[in-house]
């Protein structure tokens, strides 16, 4: 994600009666004694995002969207694997009704409470069984507010296919739990999937989602299809669903990446630019963090102000107008490698997706005739704003791995604080050693989650320095940390 600064910010649902008796008459089928699933994950700052008892191994979406009047009718199918013998289980689902529920093809009842959709199964599923939910449903969707101020899940964008006065678009980000406004899950990253998503639209309009376009076709009645698959797991945050009028391009990168990027056409000249440099900047980003973690990059360009900062979705970040520098959109690319292919395990572990994202910012200036990584970090122990903008921050207000609140896990100290922790690891271990674990440590954990334990341990291991005085005053310190040794 880039730096939020401190300043921004068809069937009739089941009636009451019927969702009260989901929860209080024991399952027909019965020789399964199972039990219901948590309701949450008990994240250090989101304690209800996520459901226990499951885990997903693939979303299907059907999603048919009119952005007059911004109406979302959709269908998820969502299958997953039981880790204990379930009676019932929760998704995540902020607003929108629910329609219907199947499980295993039969109808189950449910029950909503907040932004839990409690589903309780004819038949208790047993333990490692893989099962199959379908949920229908529909509504208007709309954006929540974190608790930094900012918005996320499904927002409108201005204008649209038409021209002035046409209906405008809209745009699903997720972090960190604004995906369960437009689609039932387990909303929380240590849980990844694979996703399939298929978006109707108008005639007019393009439709743009994570991975690679696989058809676009006629839907009837003035509609087009277009079906998004990305095979590779993804945390529900990175999912993405675009719409609205957008000039795409395609391309490839020299390695054979696939490329994909959608611009709304007021940004496309002032986007080209940095753009043309992102087939670079994947070449780039193999040499220095290994082979690219996924079969699609690219990016979108929304229209202007949509959002207040960019988003790593998974294979085509976005970006809320024309990206403002080249080191913006590698920023972005950087969190496939990191964040996106190597997932936090909670969001208590934001700092290995923001420092490592940032400190691949301080890398390519260095590759590329700016500030050497070294500077940078002298400039923010300095406050020296001549070399970064951002040096005079309060990037040291609370340790980079232990975020005050829920609030601080896009603050100063996780993006540019966690940089300084990467640097002063390679201080002490030398470029070679240093380079060959940023490689490693994505290799090992590809496609998973990890923890910071699992960093600090992984680099001392693999480096064989005892890096205990860098995680206690770096890391995990309280005040100002001390200039380099």
């Amino acid at each position: 994600m880039e730096h939020r600064a401190r300043s921004r910010s068809s069937r009739l649902a089941v009636p009451a009666a019927a969702a009260l008796l989901a929860l209080t008459t024991a399952c027909t089928g019965g020789t399964v004694q199972g039990r219901p699933g948590a309701s949450g994950l008990r994240d250090p700052y989101f304690p209800k995002a996520g459901n226990g008892g499951y885990q997903v191994e693939h979303y299907a979406l059907d999603l048919d969207y009119e952005p007059a009047g911004n109406r979302l009718r959709g269908r998820a199918v969502i299958t997953a694997r039981a880790g204990q013998g379930l009676s019932s289980f929760n998704l995540d689902l902020s607003g929108l009704r629910v329609d219907a529920v199947t499980v295993q093809g039969e109808g189950a009842r449910y029950n909503r409470t907040g932004n839990e959709l409690t589903v309780r199964p004819a038949e208790d599923l047993k333990k490692g069984e893989v099962f199959r939910t379908e949920v229908d449903y529909s509504g208007h969707p709309k954006a929540l507010t974190d608790p930094d101020g900012s918005k996320e899940g499904w927002i409108t964008t201005p204008g649209g296919a038409g021209g002035a006065g046409a209906a405008a678009g809209a745009v699903g980000v997720g972090e960190p739990v604004g995906s369960m406004t437009w689609f039932p899950g387990n909303h929380h990253p240590s849980d990844k999937a694979a996703y399939d998503i298929t978006l109707t639209v108008p005639d007019g309009y393009e439709a743009v989602s994570n991975g690679a376009l696989r058809s676009r076709t006629p839907a009837g009645a003035g509609r087009t299809a277009f079906a998004w698959h990305n095979p590779e797991p993804m945390a529900s945050y990175l999912a993405t669903a675009v719409v609205g009028e957008y000039r795409v391009t395609t391309g490839r990168t020299p390695s054979g990446v696939a490329l994909y990027n959608a611009v709304t056409p007021d940004e496309a000249a002032s986007s080209a630019g940095v753009l043309a440099r992102l087939p670079e900047m994947v070449e780039w980003g193999s040499g220095r963090f290994g082979p690219y973690p996924f079969g699609t990059a690219g990016a979108v360009v929304l229209p202007a102000g949509t959002l207040a900062y960019a988003l790593e979705t998974q294979t085509k970040p976005v970006f809320p107008g024309a990206p403002g520098s080249e080191e913006l959109v590698l920023h972005e690319l950087a969190h496939q490698w990191f964040g996106n292919s190597v997932s936090p395990e909670t969001w208590k572990d934001m700092w290995l997706n923001e420092g490592f994202a940032t400190y691949a910012e301080w890398l390519w200036t260095e590759d590329h005739d700016g500030p050497t990584a070294q500077e940078e970090f002298d400039a923010f122990l300095e406050g020296d704003t001549e070399v970064d903008e951002n040096a005079d921050s309060d990037w040291d207000a609370f340790p980079p791995a232990a975020p005050p609140g829920p609030a601080d896990i896009s603050g100063n100290p996780v993006y540019y604080g966690g940089a300084m922790v990467l640097h002063r690891v390679r201080q002490e271990v030398g470029d070679e050693k240093f380079f060959a674990l940023l490689r490693g440590w994505a290799a090992e954990h590809r496609h998973g989650n990890a923890s910071t334990a699992d960093f600090t341990a992984y680099a001392e291991k693999t480096t064989g320095h005892d890096l205990k005085d860098v995680w206690d005053v770096w890391l995990y310190g309280k005040g100002r940390p001390g200039g380099a040794p």
